[in-house]
């Protein structure tokens, strides 16, 4: 069960908009093991208070929330610039988030001091061929003809710099409009669906304190679902995805058990908004995420698994698949495998038949 404590006050209230101090030092738990999300057994609760799984009690979207996915993902159509339906226009998918999100989606053979790949990497060609838009562009079973994929995640940005009630405000909504849109002919109006994957850096405070900075991320997540619904008028779909496994970590910009509980941060919000849609009422620390507030909101992949311990599906994360100056960042074959993962589901899912041909 949430311990809403101080975030139940803040999010009521609205004001949440500073992050945690930035600790000088931490302490990093040695081979960190826990539960992934997805293999849960039923009563099982992560510190005696946590249930896992996606949704709730169970990996499958309930019923009402997946009626509501398939009408948002049949609303997605080619638009023009100006937001209208057209044969000629585009569906852009979008990503949003931090180093790891850019590393992963468009890949990148040099990096800058925030770890971002340097932007020339995120343009035709794609010449580093792990990275999700490589895979993507070379796949027959991807819609080349009225998809685009643009990558808006940046090194360093952070969920709280991507809040737009936080002291960036929409600078990054700004840059991507920018940077990534404007220059490849593209309008936030053509903006349909978005992964999201993004983390703190420097948390702090674990579960199960009440002031825990996963109580904090989902704060953040739930006013950036509302920044995207403005931003992008026709988002119909947020995908989101916690961060891969940090017990590898050297340093303290998001180490275990932060990764870990990263996920339930995004398990909470989506769990907030398919209780507003049922009638139980705003989320005190989510916010308003109706529809008309929010994009209807799912998880993508689900990328944590517990170190070198398989996850029900085999899933693994091997030290070498980290870079091995922080043991944060994925190498190529992290990116590599991340990239599959995504493909995957973006090929599969019965939530994305605009990704396909």
């Amino acid at each position: 069960m949430k311990n809403y404590g101080f975030f139940a006050l803040a999010g009521a209230l609205g004001v949440f908009g500073v992050h945690p101090a930035l600790a000088q030092t931490c302490t990093l738990p040695p081979n960190f093991q826990a539960t992934p999300l997805t293999d849960f057994a039923p009563g099982q609760l992560y510190l005696n208070q946590f249930p896992g799984f996606l949704y709730t009690g169970s990996n499958t979207m309930p019923t009402d929330h997946d009626a509501d996915g398939k009408t948002a993902a049949a609303s997605i159509q080619p638009r023009a610039q100006s937001g209208n339906p057209s044969a000629n226009g585009k569906i852009v998918f979008l990503a949003m988030g931090l180093s790891n999100t850019t590393i992963e989606f468009c890949g990148g053979a040099s990096f800058d001091s925030n770890g971002d790949p340097l932007a020339t990497q995120c343009l035709l060609p794609y010449n580093q061929p792990q990275s999700f838009m490589a895979q993507a562009a070379a796949d027959p079973g991807v819609n080349h003809t009225q998809m685009v994929i643009m990558d808006g995640a940046k090194g360093g940005e952070t969920l709280d710099r991507w809040d737009p009630t936080g002291p960036n405000g929409y600078s990054n909504y700004d840059r991507v409009r920018d940077q990534v849109l404007l220059p490849n002919g593209l309008s936030e109006n053509q903006v349909q669906a978005i992964w999201v994957k993004g983390a703190e850096a420097s948390p702090t405070i674990s579960l199960p304190a009440s002031n825990a900075d996963a109580y904090a991320s989902e704060r953040y997540l739930g006013n950036i679902m509302r920044a995207i619904k403005q931003r992008y008028p026709f988002a119909r779909q947020v995908f989101l995805s916690s961060r891969i496994y940090g017990g590898y970590a050297t340093d303290c910009l998001n180490p275990e058990p932060y990764a870990y509980e990263g996920g339930f941060a995004v398990k909470w919000l989506i769990a907030a908004q398919i209780n507003q849609q049922r009638g139980g009422g705003v989320d005190p620390v989510a916010g308003d995420l109706s529809y008309g507030r929010s994009p209807w909101l799912a998880w993508g992949p689900y990328l944590w698994a517990s170190g070198t311990t398989p996850r029900s599906d085999g899933l693994v994360w091997l030290r070498t698949e980290m870079r091995q100056s922080d043991g944060t960042h994925p190498s190529t074959a992290g990116e590599q495998k991340v990239a599959r993962l995504i493909l995957n589901f973006m090929k599969t899912s019965s939530y994305t038949a605009w990704f396909r041909p």
